[in-house]
């Protein structure tokens, strides 16, 4: 097992590291900003280093200091956490090349994963249905991509192949708008992504946003853990999600999740990693590889009873995977509510000092936060401040449940989003299940 791990994060997917490292026995370095002197996770860490000032790229983004910190303490690993470096190829060269073990996958997957165009291809090769589309970049021959947006079929979405977050996309319901969307979106890409490559794909009307969850050791073993529904969506931001999907058979389960599987073997992954895709009309369509753990995970680990977090450690480890397809079984349902620091109608952040604050609890409650009374947030960073994620035997416990835990949260002297939550979880709609990524949306009039 590994020695000492720094945590290169921060929040509660730091708060989350550190407690499976002290499950395995492993110690931990927090590194954290001007800004993060009393988060959660740094208190309880083993050792703690200030790596800048509360600007991420003066800090979580600030490659040479963190790793700095790994020799200082003569850690052995860098786990990235979700964000900041989580997804940067070079950030996993450099990690091993200064003789530290990455806990992630090579440098390399990422690269070939993180670029849509690559990925795509790549998962067409290992048998991953995908979306129709351009089968590479959009060259500048104006007449060829009128071709392709025809033979794919309007509406089309033109979007930057390094992109993410919502941003480099553009629907096209038209031949006139194709050719000044696609020089649109190439800027776009330029400037938010550094590349201007973008690729064209045939744009689903109503799909639901489902993804399924995958280790493997890059020793040859992968499994897949189910899958998780993210649908409720804000600006392509996940608000609520669920595991399982709603409507999602055990044969349907076993198509997608041994397709995935056999994509992680053929292209050497290793970790934990969620093949994403949207599903429309009882069909999946790879979108793109998140290669790291999502914010969404404990939903898994509700259904799944295996911890993710341990099994990235494991495996960065050296060791093979412990269990097998056969072992996994997946039981209940569990849902998550991100809980933000932000008005919940304008959506506007509200960082400041929480005065007071209460967790939910009771039987199938989960609170993964790294907030206290006392603690204030700050504006340098995303909103999220926790994770409400409840357990039941079916949905109808799980929300019965989110519902109780949500009207028990107390977390006063800033606004959170908690308010949303509640509506989200009485609508009649969401509550029957299915509803697709434009429904939530749809309902606060965006």
């Amino acid at each position: 097992m590994l020695d000492k791990v720094v945590i290169a994060n921060r929040g509660e997917i730091a708060l989350r590291v550190l407690r499976a490292c002290k499950e395995l026995g492993i110690k931990t370095v927090a590194v954290h900003s001007t800004a993060d002197r009393d988060l959660k996770h740094v208190l309880l860490a083993d050792e703690t280093i200030c790596i800048g000032r509360p600007p991420a790229t003066e800090s979580y983004l600030d490659i040479p200091r963190i790793i700095a910190a790994a020799e200082v303490t003569d850690a052995v690993a860098i786990h990235p956490g979700y964000g900041f470096l989580s997804e940067n190829a070079d950030f996993a060269d450099q990690v091993e090349q200064s003789g530290f073990v990455f806990i992630g996958p090579k440098g390399d997957t990422i690269r070939l994963m993180g670029d849509k165009v690559s990925a795509i291809n790549a998962m067409r090769k290992a048998g991953v249905p995908c979306v129709p589309g351009s089968d590479g970049p959009v060259s500048d021959d104006k007449e060829r991509n009128m071709q392709i947006a025809k033979r794919i079929g309007y509406p089309v979405i033109i979007k930057a192949a390094g992109g993410g977050g919502g941003r480099g996309m553009r629907v096209v319901r038209s031949e006139a708008e194709l050719i000044d969307s696609i020089a649109l979106t190439q800027q776009e890409a330029k400037q938010f992504f550094g590349n201007s490559m973008v690729y064209m794909e045939k744009f689903l009307e109503n799909p639901r946003h489902i993804e399924i969850q995958v280790l493997a050791d890059g020793q040859g073993n992968a499994v897949h853990l189910g899958e998780r529904d993210c649908s409720m969506q804000r600006r392509h931001q996940k608000v609520v999600e669920e595991a399982p999907a709603p409507g999602i058979t055990a044969e349907v389960r076993k198509f997608i999740g041994e397709r995935c599987t056999r994509a992680c073997i053929e292209i050497g992954y290793r970790g934990a990693g969620t093949f994403e895709f949207l599903y429309e009309n009882g069909e999946f369509y790879f979108i793109e590889m998140n290669t790291r753990i999502q914010v969404e995970h404990p939903v898994t680990e509700m259904v799944s009873g295996v911890d993710l977090i341990k099994e990235q450690l494991k495996i960065a480890a050296g060791q093979p995977l412990s269990f097998t397809q056969d072992d996994v079984v997946i039981r209940g349902h569990a849902i998550e509510c991100r809980i933000n620091a932000e008005d919940p109608e304008t959506f506007i952040p509200s960082p400041g000092k929480i005065t007071r604050f209460h967790p939910a609890g009771g039987l199938g409650i989960r609170w993964d936060s790294h907030i206290y009374a006392d603690y204030t947030v700050p504006p340098h960073y995303d909103s999220m401040i926790g994770k409400l994620i409840t357990y039941g035997e079916n949905r109808d416990v799980a929300i019965a449940r989110a519902r109780n835990a949500l009207n028990e949260l107390v977390i006063d002297g800033i606004k959170t989003n908690t308010p949303l939550h509640k509506k989200i979880l009485a609508d009649e709609n969401f509550q029957s299940g299915g509803t697709n990524i434009h429904y939530l949306e749809k309902k606060l009039g965006l």
